[in-house]
């Protein structure tokens, strides 16, 4: 019996290699006077970045623009919205990797509200917004986190009372997105690979999430045939191999999807915390949490083909397995295996011990939510998680 299940409106979505050529006639869409959000210098490392800014100035529009060095806070977000509060904005582009396309989603949706972000906050403001904003067109230039499709933009605040927490609205969906795999062929390796492991886990844990539907595992699973493909190879051969970039860009934005109609599990409950608390780039926390987690989750379940991640775990071990005819169990163990070798050609790094220490660790531990999880870990499980990921010291 199929469980019922709703399925949300997408972007525009304009993808392939010199995509980018169609952004000023995106642009005219809604008008003239732009607000170019991109990073600090992965539009320029992409070789296109001058070309872009010349095609919209050649068109006669009016081009301001802000970068975003870190992953977004609220401060950022109030701070560029006020500043063009009442300049006459029609459109809001944001080129860049994922921190770039939260901020440029937030600032769209605050550029017409006299507030600060942070009082539309899930789980931190008490004010719901009205759902209005500046259109919003979103290019990345990485492969990861899939928000030029979702209608949330993550904002972080980083200490003791730090927190980690989505702006969202069924509005705030980009009203286009442009993928042009050609932008990402100068991602660095370390980028490319955290950001990669980033779409790997949001396709893996929205397929084994207990709120999946047949949509999204067909896209999941469409996804996670591509990571297999194309994740090393965009490592190791990214700046020659346009194949590999097309297929992670794929990968992402049916991650992006997945994630905003089945939910995330474990590694991305981890995540949030760890944004909250410790200064490591979200990629990086999913990436070194990947193989222990769904280790850890596998030897839960080996024994209990009842569960019903039992089936999506063995789909997806015999995906990325090298071997046919095996017994399922092995399968399962193949695929432990295979994370780890992933894992450690990727150069994914440890956790940092003087970063993650026992207190932090508590606090992550506590903050930690894994509802939509095939199993539930006890507390000094999830301890365990992270303990396992701490560099080890000489």
């Amino acid at each position: 019996m199929i469980s019922s299940f709703h399925f949300s409106s997408l972007p525009r979505i304009i993808f392939g290699p010199g995509r980018r050529a169609e952004l000023p006639a995106q642009v005219a869409r809604y008008g003239d006077t732009v607000l170019l959000v991109t990073g600090t210098t992965s539009i320029h490392f992409s070789g296109h970045g001058d070309e872009i800014i010349s095609s919209l100035r050649e068109k006669g529009n009016t081009l301001y623009q802000e970068s975003i060095g870190s992953e977004p806070s609220p401060q950022m977000v109030d701070d560029i919205a006020g500043k063009y509060r009442g300049s006459g904005i029609k459109v809001v582009v944001a080129v860049g990797g994922g921190s770039v396309m939260d901020a440029g989603k937030a600032i769209s949706a605050i550029l017409l509200v006299d507030d600060s972000v942070k009082n539309y906050l899930e789980g931190v403001g008490v004010k719901e917004h009205p759902g209005k904003k500046i259109p919003f067109i979103a290019m990345p230039t990485t492969s990861g986190t899939g928000s030029e499709m979702t209608k949330n933009a993550v904002l972080s605040e980083i200490g003791e009372q730090g927190f980690k927490k989505s702006l969202r609205h069924d509005h705030f969906i980009p009203d286009a997105a442009i993928i042009d795999p050609e932008m990402m062929l100068t991602c660095p390796p370390g980028l490319t690979a955290t950001s990669g492991m980033d779409a790997f886990t949001q396709l893996l844990e929205s397929y084994l999430s207990k709120q999946s539907n047949p949509m999204t595992d067909a896209l999941a699973l469409h996804g996670l045939k591509l990571i297999k493909r194309n994740l090393l190879r965009a490592f190791l051969e990214g700046e020659n191999n346009l194949e590999a970039r097309s297929g992670m860009a794929i990968a992402a934005m049916f991650s992006g999807i997945t994630l905003a109609h089945a939910g995330l599990g474990l590694v991305h409950g981890f995540a949030s915390p760890f944004g909250a608390h410790c200064n490591i780039p979200h990629g990086s926390v999913c990436g070194t949490l990947m193989s222990t987690v769904n280790s850890m989750t596998i030897d839960k379940i080996i024994d209990n083909k009842k569960n019903s991640a039992y089936n999506k775990y063995l789909i997806v071990s015999k995906i990325f397995s090298d071997f046919k005819y095996k017994e399922d169990k092995e399968y399962l163990l193949a695929f432990k295996d295979k994370l780890e070798h992933i894992s450690n050609v990727l150069e994914i790094p440890p956790l940092d011990p003087d970063i993650v220490n026992t207190g932090v660790i508590r606090k992550i531990v506590d903050e930690t939510s894994h509802k939509h999880h095939p199993v539930t870990f006890s507390d000094e499980e999830l301890e365990l998680i992270i303990r396992k990921r701490l560099a080890r010291t000489a």
